[in-house]
């Protein structure tokens, strides 16, 4: 990667200097870009005089931007790149396949199918045939045993048809996702100047040369240099690591770069290096990483890999780290070590810092963990049946019949076992639902699809599904309740309060150009009103709301802001504080021509008028405003106001006269004080009507709705009122972020989690709040233990400020239209529409994942069940599995792929939204549906069983029963595989209720997908049976036998609703199953294990738990037997241990010869030694009581476990933690039972060095 792309640099620079058509290369623009701070301006002063003159080499114009003409901005693609980094290559078709091949049930089905094909071609002489026994024998006709070939082929034909099946849904999968990826990507726009016009061009547009604006929350696209900034902001930590705010202005730090976030503020900046020149193309390009999560992963997969490596060898040298760096260096200039090493160190750092990570989803563990289960079942299963079948077959054959092994019949017994060894297998394949990840990976596809066309915009697949657990939701005010179109609709002006907006005559002319001025001047200059879109349409808002009422108020006093704004342009204000959450207002300062300053301020009503000291008259004249006044229109205009539910805004100015001198702009506190105040509105800002509805619904579906804003508390609770989140008569609590702070914080400042457990229940509203308010509260509810569930909460937000409340919820919602870059980089669901009633589809979705799988759980474990308890007693009844190899596959890919298909994309109902959220730990399986799975498989085995033991009487057909080994396929058994198939078909039907409805086919016809599948599987069946011949054993029907097929299989549709009628509530004895893993049941090591995980994966623990278990039982049998020798061995170890020399290190009494645990076996790795990331010492030395000593943690963990504190024999410093964690892998009870033993006793030492 990193080569490509800076071949192709070179390229373009050589081309560059060719063509000097502009006054700087790319490789000066680069290393200028390095610079930081006085550097960097004095590189510029050096070679471009300033910055006007690096705008002349560039050829664009810093008021009025480039020409915007197509040619020239190709030009400035191909010499400077494209604002892109070229993403990675998706995995190509065939690289599915075969990752899918890899799967462990497949590989030993071909090995089966492949040794069973070689055997079949090995024919022993007719003569000798008669001695291998009965079941050898018998065979009818020649070309029949010429067929046993058939059996292997087939076999190997069905699992390629398994595997392209599973690629293609993989495949289908990474598609969406990419096209997710893109989308999310093309929703990125950005403001540039062009040709004098401000326009918003895609982030990809933007080129080298472009004058961009940028202002509160962006998220800077490209690196650039500062042209004009007010009060600029930027937060660099993405890039540095520092958390504090950098402050950018020409004089001293002009740098801005790509990835950075701006907190507060706006200005222009000049972009210089775009894509994979900016510092963080530079970084993606050194990190080899400009690609997808999927490619992080096969990185720790690396890094694991050369971790294991590693430690074999046993090298201390440079971390994996540094490998991969230098791995990634080799193609990079090598300028860009520093810079490197640093910040990809930080980056490191950073990833470290956000630890407590989202679990991987709820439902993903959970079905891991029963898919786990059910596998092992299967597998105890599919062992048995394989016994039995050899054992019966060596009695019969041998005992019974009494017969030498003679050597010619040796290839016949062996293919008695391959086939019976087959059989095993089939079983086993039956009983692994490989189909459940499969199943949640398409359902949450679909619906994220689907979510798309409800405005959801989902950017992580697994906030789907926990939003259908959501509890509660905290939302913002503006823009999410209410339309976010602010008008002035009140305004208290020359101490008259108008009820609607006032007549320009009405108000003294000095009063309204002084109004009229502020206006213009102290609203953003990127926030205009522009004409409708349609004719007779309301007029344009663009930019900031509150500021667009403002302006348009000053539209509906005729007069016109854009003259003003012409005469003064923004280059021209002196200075200007922008709002910000801390200041809670805006203020502009004016350099008047006899050298006075004129600021104007506007701000949240009750916290600019406190800062009043006059006021303007009826007749245009200040006068003294005192505090009983100010109080006086708190009560007689503000209070009134906000109790209709409008937002207050102050305007407000101050002369500082030219006699003063200059005051003193950077102490705020004075600047902003002894204002005069203009006058008071009230912009109203309508809820969108579909509103009080959607909270309607998410209330009766049992989630809570919380309104968190920034607004004055009167305004909130009138909102809330008309949103229908305060009922009237209900006792909730309305409170102020102060009020709230002070409730929930003791005596030191402390927030306590008691403190806001009293609160939240009744909490509903949350008025003046900071963003770190927000941030609380959603974590106190979060971590809240007050009620038995933990509660799920999502959040909306839309300001830069938000991201850590949205980070920290389970869902975050960001908003697509007045959202900032940074919000919806911290977000999981992105609303396209900005509007409410979009969360609640939301909800409707990710319940309706959860059903699917259930729905899918159903009828898969019903299969599951009845398939492998046929196939186990068939071949201990009759030595041979009723449903051959072939027959089990066929069921298993309806079963698994097709059903997961058909059942996971059920489109939602509006009745989803009549029950409460599932909990966290609700099982998957219900009592219901652990019934109806329970009842249907007793149905089907007796309808099975009968078939196979009287099937041959009932229709007068030749029993398949004891048939030698390549006999012909028989009718009977062909029915029995028709009927089973047929009844799971039907079944299918039925598992698309799972609360146990009565109308099964209710709303089938809205889910094309499953009327097609079901009814292709039909035809399918069809053509096997009846052409299927040898290779699926079977014989073409009759039609009678298959109308009795066909009934028999209906039947599990009426029994379906004899199963219902049976309350769930008498059937005490049923269990539910699929419980999620609690994070508490996680053993400390494990824990410690996923620390270098981003997410707990409940899947890859099962798993490599499950190959542990092996390793870890015969370890334990080993040691076990060890120490037993060596308690009888004759040292006694009391005495070995009080030698005070062997006090210090238990590693002299570890290399007595019995004691060499780790020569005597094998080193099989533990848990740890495979993964442990070793930088979370912190975590691991609390991991258990008895780790005395924490001990800085090596890069390698030493192979010898000892407990001792280190000494100069021991071979590594991390002793203590590795042995802490060893120890608890080898005694999971240890520290558990009865008291740790003391750190010092040889019991201690015994446990831990196993």
């Amino acid at each position: 990667m990193a080569n490509n792309s800076y071949s192709g640099v070179k390229n373009s620079m050589v081309e560059a200097n060719h063509d000097g058509e502009f006054g700087c290369t790319l490789k000066e623009l680069r290393s200028l870009m390095e610079l930081r701070g006085a550097e960097a301006l004095s590189k510029i002063g050096e070679s471009y005089e300033d910055i006007q003159g690096l705008c002349n080499r560039l050829k664009t114009s810093p008021v009025d931007g480039l020409s915007g003409q197509p040619a020239d901005i190709e030009k400035r693609k191909t010499v400077f790149g494209q604002n892109l980094i070229p993403p990675k290559k998706p995995k190509t078709f065939l690289q599915l396949v075969w990752e899918a091949l890899q799967d462990v049930t497949l590989i030993i089905l071909e090995v089966a199918a492949i040794v069973s094909l070689g055997l079949s071609f090995y024919k022993p002489p007719d003569a000798e045939r008669e001695h291998c026994g009965r079941a050898a024998g018998g065979v009818e006709d020649e070309n029949e045993s010429e067929a046993g070939w058939i059996e292997g082929a087939a076999i190997l034909l069905s699992v390629i048809c398994v595997v392209l099946v599973t690629a293609f849904n993989d495949w289908s999968k990474e598609k969406q996702f990419r096209g997710l990826q893109s989308r999310i990507e093309q929703e990125q726009k950005f403001t540039v100047v062009r040709g004098g016009q401000v326009i918003q061009i895609p982030v990809a547009e933007i080129v080298v040369g472009d004058v961009a604006q940028v202002k509160y929350g962006d998220l800077l696209p490209a690196d650039g240099v500062l042209i004009q900034g007010n009060d600029l902001k930027i937060d660099e930590s993405s890039l540095t690591g520092e958390s504090d705010h950098v402050k950018k202005t020409q004089e001293k730090d002009p740098m801005l770069l790509s990835g950075t976030h701006v907190m507060e503020g706006s200005g222009k900046m000049l972009v210089t290096a775009v894509g994979v020149n900016s510092q963080t193309g530079i970084i993606f390009t050194l990190l080899g990483s400009s690609e997808d999560d999927d490619d992080e992963e096969e990185e720790k997969k690396k890094e694991k890999e050369e971790k294991k490596k590693q430690r074999k060898n046993k090298k201390q040298d440079g971390s994996v780290e540094n490998r991969k760096k230098a791995k990634a260096q080799d193609g990079a200039a090598m300028e860009m070590q520093p810079l490197n090493s640093d910040e990809g160190a930080d980056a490191e750092e950073k990833k470290k810092a956000n630890l407590p990570k989202k679990e991987k989803s709820v439902l993903q563990g959970k079905l891991t963990k029963l898919a786990v289960q059910i596998g092992k079942a299967g597998l105890v299963m599919s062992a048995i049946t394989v016994i039995i079948l050899v054992v019966l077959f060596v009695v019969d054959t041998f005992w019974i019949q009494n017969l030498p092994w003679v050597k010619d019949c040796t290839p016949i017994y062996i293919q008695f076992f391959v086939k019976f060894f087959i059989i095993g297998v089939t079983v086993l394949v039956v009983a692994v639902p490989e189909g459940l990840p499969l199943a949640v990976t398409i359902s949450l596809a679909y619906s994220v699809k689907k979510m798309m066309k409800d405005n959801n915009l989902v950017r992580h697949l697994d906030a789907c599904e926990t939003m259908g657990n959501a509890t509660a939701i905290c939302s913002d005010k503006t823009g999410t309740l209410t339309m976010n179109r602010m008008t002035v609709v009140q305004a208290y002006v020359a101490e008259k309060h108008y009820k609607k907006v006032p007549e320009p005559e009405n108000i003294p002319s000095s009063v309204l150009d002084l109004l009229i001025l502020g206006i213009a001047v102290n609203c953003a200059y990127t926030t205009k009103i522009m004409p409708p879109e349609k004719e007779g349409g309301l007029p344009r808002q663009v930019g900031n709301k509150t500021e667009c009422a403002l302006l348009g108020f000053s539209n509906d006093l005729k007069r016109d802001y854009q003259a003003i704004r012409a005469e003064i342009p923004e280059e021209k204000l002196y200075k200007v504080y922008t709002f910000n959450s801390v200041r809670k207002s805006m203020s502009s300062v004016l350099k008047m021509a006899d050298g006075s300053f004129r600021m104007f301020s506007k701000g949240a009503s009750e916290i600019l008028l406190k800062k009043c000291y006059k006021i303007l008259t009826a007749n245009g004249e200040p006068k003294v405003f005192r505090p009983r006044d100010r109080d006086d229109m708190v009560k007689k205009v503000i209070e009134p106001m906000a109790s209709e539910g409008l937002r207050t805004i102050c305007l407000a100015y101050r002369d500082f006269p030219a006699s003063e001198g200059e005051p003193e702009w950077d102490n705020e506190n004075d600047i902003l004080s002894g204002l005069t105040c203009l006058c008071v509105v009230g912009i109203e800002d309508p809820v969108r009507p579909e509103v009080p509805d959607a909270i309607r619904k998410c209330q009766r579906a049992g989630i809570t709705v919380r309104m968190v804003t920034g607004d004055n508390i009167n305004t909130a609770r009138a909102i809330a009122t008309k949103c229908g989140i305060l009922l009237p008569g209900d006792d909730f609590i309305c409170l102020e972020g102060k009020e709230f702070n002070r409730r929930i914080r003791n005596e030191k400042g402390e927030i306590e989690q008691e403190r806001i457990d009293k609160i939240w229940p009744k909490l509903r509203v949350l008025a003046r709040s900071s963003p770190t308010d927000k941030h609380t509260l959603v974590k106190g509810i979060i971590d809240s233990t007050v009620i038995e569930q933990r509660q799920v909460v999502a959040v909306t937000g839309d300001g830069t400020n938000d991201g850590p409340a949205l980070k920290k919820a389970d869902v975050g919602f960001a908003m697509g239209i007045a959202g900032t870059d940074v919000a919806k980089e911290a977000s999981d669901i992105i609303l396209t529409d900005d509007n409410f009633s979009s969360i609640v589809k939301a909800v409707m979705w990710g319940r309706n994942v959860y059903d699917s799988i259930s729905k899918f759980l159903q009828f898969q474990l019903t299969v599951n069940v009845v398939a492998v308890i046929v196939a186990f007693t068939g071949a201990c009844i009759t030595q041979d599995s009723p449903l051959k190899a072939v027959q089990m596959l066929w069921v298993n890919l309806i079963m698994d792929t097709f059903a997961s298909l058909a059942l996971a994309t059920e489109p939602p109902t509006e009745a989803l939204l009549l029950r409460k959220p599932y909990g966290r730990n609700k099982p998957l399986i219900s009592r219901t549906m652990m019934k109806n799975i329970l009842g249907q498989g007793v149905f089907q085995l007796v309808i099975i069983f009968t078939l196979l033991f009287a099937g041959e009487r009932i229709f007068d057909i030749d029993s398949g029963r004891n048939s030698p080994l390549h006999a012909p396929p028989s009718e009977h058994y062909t029915i029995v595989f028709n009927t089973f198939v047929l009844m799971q078909l039907f079944n299918e039907i039925n598992a698309r209720k799972i609360h146990g409805e009565r109308n099964v086919f209710d709303g089938i016809f809205n889910n094309i997908i499953f009327c097609s599948i079901v009814f292709g599987t039909f035809i399918i069946q069809i053509v096997i049976v009846q052409w299927g011949g040898k290779p699926f054993s079977c014989v073409a029907l009759t039609i009678d036998q298959w109308l009795w097929c066909t009934f028999l299989g209906f039947g599990s549709l009426l029994w379906g609703q004899v199963i219902s009628s049976i309350p769930t509530s008498r059937l005490k004895f049923l269990k539910t199953a699929g419980h999620g893993t609690q994070k508490e049941e996680i053993p400390d090591e494990e824990l410690e294990e996923l620390e270098d995980m981003d997410e707990i994966d409940h899947a890859e623990r099962e798993l490599r738990r499950g190959q542990i278990l092996w390793f870890r039982g015969l370890n334990r049998i080993q040691t076990q037997i060890r120490v037993v020798n060596a308690f009888r061995s004759s040292i006694s170890l009391y005495e070995g241990l009080e030698k005070p020399e062997s006090r210090s290190s238990i590693h002299n009494f570890m290399t007595h010869p019995e004691f060499r645990i780790e020569d005597s076996e094998p080193h099989i790795p533990l848990i740890d030694d495979t993964d442990a990331e070793d930088d979370a010492p912190t975590k691991r030395n609390s991991a258990s009581p008895r780790n005395t000593t924490p001990t800085p943690p090596s890069p390698t963990p030493a192979t010898t476990t000892t407990a001792a504190p280190p000494t100069p024999v021991s071979p590594s410093p991390n002793q203590n933690n590795n042995a802490v964690e060893s120890s608890n892998h080898l005694l999971p009870d240890g520290p558990k039972s009865g008291t740790p033993s003391a750190p010092g006793s040889p019991l201690h030492s015994l446990e831990t060095s196993l």
